[in-house]
């Protein structure tokens, strides 16, 4: 038989795992909802990652695309500079006639012209050998075939401008 201290010990334990039992659950379920919001968490950062590469992939082309521009810009700039040299050199010649002498009319005038075939030629160099390429660009590049073509047309009138300056007549 038991006694009555011992009963309501027994009952206060069976309570107390009672409540335990009713904790326990509690928990596991609290566990349950961390681990599903956990798992959403999971799946949202994944997507954040990809478009996150996506985005720095992209932010790579577009840079690529401001290389290739800012390049054909660069390549402009050579070209007007020899164009301004080769009207310079031609312009030098009437500008100076009477007022230096000839040999001056013809050193400065050569030096112009010599000068714009320069800015050619350094203008195909520097858009053809631009060093380590850049990544993948969008846009396209200027055909070096067709740069050459175009400034060596170029280079052949800045040669014949300092042959005319050299052989042409200088005198009114």
């Amino acid at each position: 038989m038991v006694t009555p201290p011992v009963e309501d010990k027994l009952e206060r334990s069976a309570e107390h795992a009672k409540k335990a039992a009713a904790q326990t659950q509690e928990a596991a379920e609290n566990t349950q909802e961390a681990a599903e919001q956990t798992q959403v968490a999971a799946t949202t950062a994944a997507k954040a990652t990809v478009q996150l590469k996506d985005s720095a992939d992209r932010r790579t082309e577009l840079a690529a695309n401001r290389t290739v521009f800012a390049a054909e810009r660069t390549y402009a700039a050579w070209v007007r500079t020899g164009l301004a040299a080769l009207a310079s050199g031609i312009g030098a010649q009437k500008l100076l006639e009477g007022v230096v002498p000839g040999w001056m009319i013809v050193s400065t005038g050569s030096v112009l012209v010599l000068f714009s075939a320069f800015c050619f030629a350094a203008a195909v160099w520097r858009q053809v050998f631009t060093g380590s390429q850049p990544p993948q660009p969008d846009v396209r590049r200027l055909q070096p075939s067709m740069l050459v073509i175009f400034n060596g047309f170029l280079a052949l009138v800045s040669l014949a401008a300092l042959f005319g300056l050299w052989f042409g007549r200088t005198g009114g």
